[in-house]
């Protein structure tokens, strides 16, 4: 397997924009990351597309507006995890050497299509009949989390004080509000105890990403990103949604770090899948941040914030940043991109040089997230 790398990144400013077509979101975020990469359009091999809202095709159409076309293409739906699912076959492309150069694309329109919950099932499922749906899951694992540890609904409300606190300082974010602690705790109740305010919004979005072989990565730039490790997993059949940690992502972690040669102490900066706080509260302790039940302190106590031990969703994660679904993943990875660049301005993490990318999409057996994505990039 080759190594691989990144030299391009690019995304538009995440928000509500029910006017602007996929095509229009994704060409700009493209012609963003090809400009960024030094890389021109006739060069691309092949692209890889996230989407789970739109009419098939998605890849294409987007190339067709940006001048790309009888190249192949390839469209992913992996619900949250689409856009990682679109990277991770990206990369295995490239390792395996039947390419050289790709863009990864993740795009999606909510507002025009989703109001309120996003539908997660079609009905025929007893379970989501019944009220199980992602609200009620986090919210369960956040009262168990409470249970077994002593978590406080302050210091899981300070996951979103921080988020926010970041995404203030983002331009690509939807909400550039800072929020107090009371604020996040007195926003309408969801389900208890995830404010609104503790959840993702809708949001529109697109982001890119120009990924080459390592042996070609200097003709476009002296800062390649490097993919240290990608590794795809689905969660494993359990019994019950009471337990307060996710299996898949321990397992795809440790995976990752023993692919990468690190481990969670040589982290410098994290996006993390914080579609609710619940989920960054045992995330942090999944991937092997803090022990667990120790979630809660670190939030609490700020290791988690910019200018802490370990930066976490510096973005402002889904939280502040928005939740465009198929463009989430990809996302991610173009602000850990700019990050080892140092190109983040007041949000940079300063020395930055290994990060991890954590990307959860829909929910599989076990009510464990159907697809678990875990990246490491390194300068």
């Amino acid at each position: 397997m080759r190594k691989v790398s990144i030299v391009g990144a690019g995304m538009i400013r995440f928000g509500k924009f029910p006017e602007r077509s996929i095509e229009d979101m994704g060409s700009e975020a493209c012609l963003s990351a090809l400009k960024h990469a030094g890389m021109k359009h006739k060069e691309v091999e092949a692209a890889f597309a996230g989407n789970i809202g739109h009419p098939p095709n998605v890849a294409q159409r987007i190339l067709d507006v940006i001048g790309v076309s009888g190249v192949p293409a390839f469209n992913h739906e992996n619900a949250c995890g689409a856009g990682s699912s679109a990277f991770r076959d990206a990369y295995v492309a490239i390792a395996a050497g039947v390419y050289d150069r790709v863009l990864v694309i993740g795009v999606e329109n909510m507002t025009s299509k989703m109001k309120g919950l996003i539908p997660v099932d079609d009905g025929a499922n007893l379970m989501v009949d019944m009220g199980v749906v992602a609200p009620a899951i986090f919210a369960l694992m956040a009262n168990r989390h409470m249970e077994d540890y002593g978590t406080t609904p302050e210091q899981l409300a300070q996951i979103s004080v921080k988020n926010h606190k970041h995404g203030a300082l983002n331009p690509f974010a939807q909400y550039q509000k800072v929020f107090t602690l009371d604020a996040i705790l007195n926003s309408d109740m969801i389900c208890d105890p995830l404010t609104v305010l503790q959840c993702t919004p809708i949001a529109d979005g697109a982001a890119a990403l120009v990924l080459t072989s390592e042996e070609v990565s200097g003709q476009y730039t002296n800062k390649p990103v490097n993919i240290a490790a990608s590794v795809f997993s689905s969660g494993r059949g359990k019994t019950g949604v009471g337990t307060a940690t996710m299996e898949g992502c321990i397992r795809a972690s440790r995976e990752a770090y023993e692919i990468a040669g690190v481990g969670p102490e040589d982290l410098d900066v994290i996006e993390l899948h914080d579609c609710f706080s619940a989920h960054e509260l045992m995330a942090v302790e999944d991937l092997g941040l803090c022990p667990k039940g120790e979630g809660g302190r670190m939030a609490e106590e700020g290791v988690t914030a910019l200018g802490g031990k370990i930066p976490v969703n510096p973005s402002g994660g889904l939280l502040s940043k928005g939740h465009p679904i198929g463009a989430t993943g990809v996302g991610q990875i173009v602000e850990l991109v700019w990050q080892l660049r140092g190109e983040c301005d007041k949000r940079q993490v300063e020395g930055a040089k290994v990060a991890l990318a954590h990307n959860g999409g829909g929910v599989g057996s076990g009510f464990e997230p159907g697809a678990m994505s875990i990246a490491i990039f390194t300068r």
